[in-house]
């Protein structure tokens, strides 16, 4: 649902401007002055440009910033998982990293509004574009782009049973409830959507950026076949960024890590974490002060990666990495283990350092190392939760085996989360009283 309270509509109409003329109306014209930052009329190219640039920054501030939003999801998800531990004495963060969110958690209703704020204001800006801006086509293709990616982070990162609802003019329309798996079809779509629609010199960005996204979502429905072949134009050395910068909005890893000391860098978590600390390895270097002192609660002790090390760091959400990944996993559910290390190792061959791998041996234990280069190749971007999901979803793995397990280091046992919750608020909805289930 998309009411006042998950898409905070008074301030989202504010940040288009379509208020700004409003504020001072019973004043003296003495006191009106011009704001040049405020948009007073979407109803022009002018208009529908801003309105697209308005998505970036929502992309952002849901997922890798850490300006006025104190947690993105991606370093929040990383917190469930076993990227991050909490060196915070806020409760918000604790219950994420003990695995027992609850429906009241203030920074898991806070990411789900702003999630979908990028959804709702891509459909926005999709329909000014295609008025008053309508070339390039790539600024079309890339909302639906990122409308795409919004849906599939949504699906891996929140519960079974999530409402999609919309904004008709300034009215709220309200959404049923629909599975991850709806979800995620949502998304392929979208992505199909913002390759039709990919004229201009921004053109590879959107088709690269959608052929990763809609072959996430394809691995996401388990059909590993469709999602490589998704990819499989896409060159190794593609990137898709968000970038961050001193006028918008810090990195949100580099903020809570390495400015304000409020998350951990995990290591072995719980029994089950990936050992991304003491691998010394060369993709995940370590950070300043990493292992001196306490991180912010003045009890955990304080490590540091070396990833985003700078509040201007840019965060990979998209990359020909990332598609080589998928071609090996789908070569690895082909039972093709020639290939699936082949794809492995193209990626690695990238990276200095990085020796080639050879097969360990066992199913079980080639389905153990995909995850694991996973993990070591897209650590901080906001892969990690749904890659949990899928090893307990399509791996037939236990999540008492996969997630953090046994005794949290702050005390009491880890629960049994695998996602979070779709936040109370949304119960204003009428179609919504809860999850579906909780289930990966």
């Amino acid at each position: 649902m998309i009411s006042n309270s998950i898409l905070g509509r008074g301030r989202w109409m504010a940040s288009l401007g379509l208020a700004g003329s409003l504020l001072l109306g019973g004043c003296d014209s003495v006191l009106e002055v011009n704001d040049p930052d405020i948009l007073t009329d979407v109803s022009s190219a002018a208009g529908a440009i801003a309105l697209k640039n308005g998505v970036f920054l929502r992309m952002a501030q849901a997922n890798s910033a850490g300006g006025d939003a104190p947690d993105g999801l991606f370093l929040l998800g990383g917190l469930l998982a076993d990227e991050w531990q909490s060196g915070d004495t806020f409760e918000q963060r604790n219950s994420t990293d003990q695995r027992v969110v609850a429906t009241t958690n203030s920074f898991v209703a806070d990411l789900f509004r702003r999630i979908n704020r990028v959804r709702v204001e891509g459909h926005t800006a999709i329909s000014a574009l295609r008025t008053y801006s309508p070339t390039p086509t790539a600024n079309i293709g890339m909302m639906f782009a990122m409308i795409s990616f919004a849906e599939n982070q949504i699906a891996e990162s929140f519960c079974n049973g999530i409402p999609f609802s919309e904004l008709d003019g300034s009215v709220i329309v309200y959404g049923n409830p629909v599975s991850t798996d709806s979800a995620y079809r949502r998304a392929v779509n979208h992505a199909d959507s913002a390759l039709a629609w990919t004229g201009g010199t921004d053109g590879p960005k959107v088709t690269g950026f959608a052929q990763v996204v809609k072959g996430r979502a394809l691995l996401n429905l388990s059909r590993p076949a469709d999602a490589a072949a998704a990819v499989a134009s896409v060159a190794t050395n593609f990137v898709y960024q968000i970038t961050h910068s001193v006028n918008t909005a810090n990195n949100a890893n580099w903020n809570q890590n390495i400015n304000l000391k409020r998350y951990t860098w995990a290591n072995n978590e719980g029994g089950n974490g990936l050992d991304f600390r003491t691998a010394a390895d060369p993709r995940l270097p370590t950070g300043p002060g990493n292992g001196t002192g306490f991180s912010f609660d003045g009890v955990a002790p304080y490590f540091s990666q070396g990833v985003f090390i700078d509040r201007t760091n840019p965060t990979t959400i998209a990359s020909g990495i990332e598609a080589r990944m998928i071609e090996a996993e789908a070569a690895l559910r082909a039972n093709d283990v020639t290939t699936f290390l082949d794809k492995l190792n193209a990626a690695r061959a990238t990276k200095t350092g990085l020796a080639p791998l050879t097969d360990p041996g066992s199913q079980d234990e080639r389905v153990s190392l995909l995850f694991r280069e996973r993990a070591f190749w897209m650590f901080g971007t906001g892969h990690r939760l749904g890659d949990l999901r899928r090893l307990i979803r399509q791996y037939g793995r236990n999540q008492a085996a996969v997630f953090p397990n046994g005794i949290w280091f702050k005390g009491g046992p880890y629960g049994s989360d695998v996602n979070f919750p779709v936040p109370f608020q949304e119960t204003n909805n009428p179609s919504f009283t809860g999850c579906t289930d909780r289930n990966a």
